[in-house]
């Protein structure tokens, strides 16, 4: 059990820019709530918890001016389009205290589970207008053992993974009073769209509904269907196997370069997923990806670019043909998917999304059990990949993170890939499902590599 014991509104501690910033498209197609993650520390026996939030307060009142966009509000401007109003109206800082301890979550693998979100402060969505909703609520938590959790809910309206682990890991080195490392660059327009490109390229899979169940007419008995969350396991050993498996002389191996150990993991796992859903042999599946086109665009972003820039890109095929051929063909399909990311592709695709009449049919569904948005679960998945993203920088001066992942998932077919803390080569998947699949799903999982 988790109790409040006082609530911060936490404003910028210096006068910040009083401006309205457009957001360019790729802005207004992501999901228009709080993406959640916890960090876990376990400090020394000479840490003192008062210390711990005077420290996080203060510091997140200065790094608040060098970000003062995470101090706005976001506002609605018609066709469910959104601007950020850059007003200083600060961000929720809440102060905890739970009975239980670390070694609870340890135990679980740090399972994003309901005693997991309730290390975050939520927001009611449907009751609070999304102008007067706090685009950052942090919550920092002590346990009876006398470690701390920090939890996290940042807009992804705002920014995208990258972008919230540079505003963290920045907030962080405040916190031990260093100076910035990587200044932030705010001008989005660098990604507005004035008018489409002369060559415009078809996005036959973006632009579609994801492929149904056949014989289904709709995805609405899928969307209530009962889900579990897994944590798995993957020894760097594991990894190089399906790696080596993935790149066997096959008529599908790669000759330019190998595929990635993402390529070969995630392949592996959307072979796994179809074969434990029992699908047909002409059943459409489709896998869903996040991929960063910082380094894409002509030219590429700057360095620091503070906002959304990754595109959800995705590979379809049948589960026959998925399950019947190699390793090699889902790493292959996985590959023609992302190399198809390009700066034509990126500014065509948000030219595309610029003639919607209303965006919101673009978006993720907003909290579990909305029938609105789009819907990735059976038979299709999404895998998001924070390998090569620096997880686990954020040390406020009372230690170094222990844990770091998401701090829910209620989506079947959702999970994340993040690497190992101790920098051995495995990784940890975080994976949801329906039920009745989870314990088929694992079984093969691991039978396979």
């Amino acid at each position: 059990m988790v109790t409040v014991k006082t609530t911060y509104n936490v404003k910028p501690a210096d006068p910040t820019p009083n401006e309205i910033m457009k957001l360019p498209e790729i802005d207004q197609i992501k999901t228009v709530t709080h993406s959640l993650t916890v960090y876990f520390y376990q400090p020394t026996n000479d840490f003192l918890f008062s210390d711990a939030i005077k420290i996080l307060k203060d510091s997140l009142s200065k790094v608040l001016v060098i970000f003062y966009p995470m101090a706005g509000r976001l506002h609605e401007i018609g066709r469910s389009r959104l601007e950020l109003h850059c007003n200083g109206e600060g961000a929720i800082l809440v102060e905890a205290e739970s009975e239980m301890k670390i070694q609870d979550f340890a135990l679980d693998d740090f399972l994003p589970n309901a005693a997991m979100r309730d290390l975050i402060p939520k927001m009611d969505y449907s009751a609070t207008p999304i102008q007067e909703q706090p685009l950052l609520l942090a919550q920092l938590t002590k346990f009876s053992c006398g470690g701390i959790s920090l939890g996290l809910g940042i807009s992804h309206i705002l920014v995208d993974g990258p972008s919230a682990l540079h505003f963290v890991n920045e907030w962080s080195n405040i916190a031990r009073g260093e100076t910035t490392r990587i200044v932030p660059f705010f001008d989005r327009k660098i990604l507005q769209i004035e008018e489409p490109p002369s060559s415009m390229k078809k996005f036959s899979v973006l632009l579609t509904p994801p492929p149904l169940l056949t014989g289904h007419s709709d995805n609405m008995e899928q969307r209530k269907m009962p889900t579990t969350v897994a944590m798995l396991k993957l020894s760097k050993e594991q990894i190089d196997k399906l790696k080596s498996k993935a790149n066997e002389d096959t008529p599908y191996k790669n000759t330019i370069r190998p595929y990635t150990k993402y390529e070969a993991v995630a392949g592996h796992m959307w072979r796994c997923v179809s074969k434990s859903r029992r699908h047909a042999d002409e059943q459409l599946t489709r896998l869903h990806m996040a991929v960063d086109f910082r380094s894409r665009m002509h030219p590429r972003l700057p360095k620091g670019y503070f906002g959304n820039a990754v595109l959800r890109q995705a590979a379809i095929t049948t589960s026959g043909e998925l399950i019947s051929k190699p390793l090699a063909y889902a790493s292959s399909k996985i590959r023609e998917a992302i190399e198809e990311v390009t700066d034509e592709f990126v500014r065509s695709y948000m030219a595309l999304i610029k003639t919607l009449p209303d965006v919101s049919v673009r978006r993720n569904f907003h909290e579990v059990g909305c029938t609105l948005g789009s819907f990735y679960g059976n038979p299709n998945m999404e895998i998001t990949s924070w390998t090569t993203l620096p997880v686990y920088e954020a040390d406020f001066g009372w230690g170094e993170v222990i844990h770091m992942g998401p701090g829910a998932m209620d989506f079947d077919g959702k999970s994340f890939i993040t690497s190992g803390r101790d920098g051995d080569g495995s990784y940890t998947l975080a994976f949801c499902l329906q039920t009745e699949y989870m314990d088929i799903f694992k079984n093969l999982f691991y039978k396979e590599i």
